[in-house]
């Protein structure tokens, strides 16, 4: 028997996954705000990567894919940080 399901609320709104919740955020927000903050997540992903490559060379592509393998926890567990903290960026800005 599955626990967890007795704590679920079909109207929780934080039921679901930090990504499908960040979803539905972006789809439905102020379109400026969601376009502004995307703008500004895809520029610093820009400079990371460019760090990485100053950093690492060129391969730095495969260490980064073979890192989303080996350490796929950490990498899931970063990407809901990421999702909550850009969520929280749109929802503070469309109030």
């Amino acid at each position: 028997m599955k626990y967890s399901a007795l704590f679920e609320d079909e109207d929780d709104v934080f039921l679901g996954s930090p990504e499908s919740k960040l979803m539905d955020i972006v789809f439905t927000a102020n379109n400026d705000v969601v376009r502004f903050d995307l703008a500004n997540f895809i520029k610093k992903r820009a400079a990371m990567e460019l760090v990485l490559n100053e950093h690492f060379g060129d391969d730095f592509d495969d260490k980064v894919k073979m890192l989303m393998v080996t350490n796929r926890d950490e990498v899931e567990s970063k990407m809901k940080s990421l999702c909550i903290e850009l969520m929280g960026e749109i929802v503070s800005k469309s109030e």
